[in-house]
């Protein structure tokens, strides 16, 4: 990757290669990424998928690990570019942009991402029937991990779809409240036949401020809120 340093000496001329992003990026998710490492991550998977136009669309996290170019474009702020692009990746999972497969074959642990769209909803769904092949993982010896359903799900299941507003208000309940929390005001909510948000994030609120008789849940630090994401996305997949 070529130095900005002294200033980008702009494009050459003739055709150059187009990278499609799909419209409603800059609608209906553009406007609510604020995070530089999500923005980054989900622009420059956008670029991997779209050059891999015979292969899965999918990318590994050892293959974005690996990329000397977004680890570069990560050295951002304090923390190291693997720290900035695992909190991108669970962002982007979380915010729904992308899907998150996990697989396990022989002692080997990988995840893979998958763009939320048509293409990648169909591909993520022959894996988990078995249909399509993970590309470092031997041949029929793939476990997939599923995981506890996230506050997306759970919210999609018992309330609506999601809106762009409620997707952020989402993210910073799940990076703030422990999963048992979430689940169980959920379950309240449903049990009671008030299907609201408002409600489910008061009760929330209020197990916060007055204590809960759950000693082993806590609230963690509210500086560290996002790294708290970093040890709940061992998803499956995310829709």
């Amino acid at each position: 990757m070529k130095s900005c340093e002294k200033g980008f000496s702009g494009f050459p001329p003739g055709k150059l290669p187009v990278v499609r992003i799909p419209e409603l990026f800059f609608s209906e998710l553009f406007p609510y990424i604020d995070n530089l490492p999500e923005l980054k991550v989900t622009l420059y998977i956008f670029w991997l998928i779209e050059h891999r136009k015979n292969r899965a669309p999918y990318v590994s996290f050892e293959e974005l690990e690996s990329d000397p170019a977004l680890l570069k474009a990560l050295e951002l702020g304090g923390a190291s570019p693997r720290e900035n692009l695992r909190k991108g990746l669970e962002r982007a999972v979380a915010r729904g942009t992308l899907l998150l497969v996990k697989a396990s074959a022989d002692a080997q642990e990988k995840e893979f991402y998958f763009l939320n769209s048509e293409r990648g909803r169909q591909a993520a769904e022959k894996v988990s029937k078995g249909e399509l092949q993970l590309e470092g993982l031997p041949a029929g010896k793939v476990t997939i991990m599923e995981a506890r359903p996230n506050i997306f799900v759970l919210y999609e299941q018992n309330i609506g779809l999601v809106s762009p507003l409620i997707a952020q208000e989402l993210m910073e309940a799940e990076a703030t409240y422990p999963q048992g929390w979430i689940e169980e005001a959920f379950k309240i909510a449903v049990e009671r036949n008030i299907r609201n948000w408002r409600y489910i994030k008061r009760i929330l609120e209020r197990w916060a401020t007055e204590g809960k008789e759950d000693a082993k849940a806590k609230r963690p630090p509210e500086e560290d809120r996002y790294s708290f994401l970093r040890s709940k996305y061992s998803r499956f997949i995310k829709y």
